[in-house]
């Protein structure tokens, strides 16, 4: 299939990990310094790893989850979990909020409005993203591509949506 229609966006496991690396030179070459990455499960899961470890700072994870139904496609209730993962402690100072895109945008706008309310010991948040829709009611900070014709983003762990392990 081809990697760019208008109404969907193809990405291969190497584009994937590609786009990742392109994602964290970008915040690299910003020169922001940040004391933890907050990772929004399950998109934000393996780029939060790849910072995690390349930055050298620990990582924390906020469950988060609006797409349901139809192997993962349809959008209802935004719910956030109620706790953050973590070996560091507390999330406290500058906060490097990851995932892997920003479609409506509501999930990061709600999230970063959590943090406020919740962690008083964070002075700063800045959002990182793969894809960055047009169709968002935030911009993140960093981005690695803009996706002005707002495509269904196909990733390449996405074929386990349908399968079971029994069928590996």
């Amino acid at each position: 299939m081809p990697a760019h229609q208008s109404a969907h966006h193809w990405v291969s496991w190497d584009d994937y990990h590609r786009a990742i690396e392109s994602l964290v030179k970008i915040v690299h070459r910003s020169g922001w310094q940040f004391d933890q990455a907050l990772c929004l499960a399950r998109g934000g899961l393996r780029p939060g790893d790849v910072f995690s470890r390349l930055f050298k700072v620990p990582l924390a994870i906020l469950s988060t989850s609006s797409y349901r139904g139809a192997a993962g496609t349809r959008r209802g209730e935004l719910d956030i979990s109620s706790g953050i993962t973590s070996t560091a402690g507390p999330l406290a100072g500058r906060i490097l909020l990851i995932d892997d895109l920003v479609d409506s945008g509501v999930t990061l706008q709600r999230v970063q409005e959590h943090l406020r309310m919740h962690f008083p010991d964070v002075t700063e948040v800045r959002s990182a993203v793969i894809w960055y829709k047009a169709c968002s009611v935030m911009r993140p900070d960093y981005f690695v591509e803009y996706l002005p014709e707002n495509p269904w983003i196909h990733q390449p762990f996405e074929i386990y949506d349908d399968m079971s392990a029994e069928r590996l």
